[in-house]
């Protein structure tokens, strides 16, 4: 049994990271925290993938006379692409963030929260908190 459980140990961290991003999505406030448990997150999915495309003893996917068995080339590919739109995903969630900053003067999901709930109490009351010229 623990031959099994040692013999696995790659898709041991592979569970413990996503693990700890999805933690970090769901349990932290920050908004940062949040974008960096996504990022461990795909991280370790596509450590997954690129662990599921080796083949023990197989060589880079050329034709020759010497290669017998292969590595699967698809997941690597994939998982190029998925880096990229990892890349991207992140610059677009940063930036929302730095302009919610720019709103409301924290990162701190409850505190924006708080923030809308007393906006929308204050636009229900009729105070929209401009002057009257």
């Amino acid at each position: 049994m623990i031959e099994i459980i040692i013999g696995k140990y790659n898709y041991w961290i592979y569970i413990t990271l996503m693990m700890i991003g999805f933690y970090a999505m769901i349990a932290k406030g920050n908004l940062i925290k949040k974008i960096i448990g996504m990022n461990i997150f795909q991280t370790a999915v596509i450590l997954f993938y690129i662990s599921t495309g080796k083949v023990w003893g197989g060589t880079a996917p050329i034709l020759w006379d010497k290669a017998v068995i292969y590595d699967n080339p698809i997941p690597h590919v994939l998982m190029l692409t998925a880096i990229v739109v990892s890349v991207g995903t992140t610059a677009v969630a940063i930036a929302i963030v730095i302009r919610i900053y720019k709103e409301y003067g924290t990162m701190e999901e409850d505190a924006i929260l708080e923030i809308e709930r007393k906006q929308a109490e204050e636009l229900r009351k009729g105070n929209t908190g401009q002057r009257e010229i």
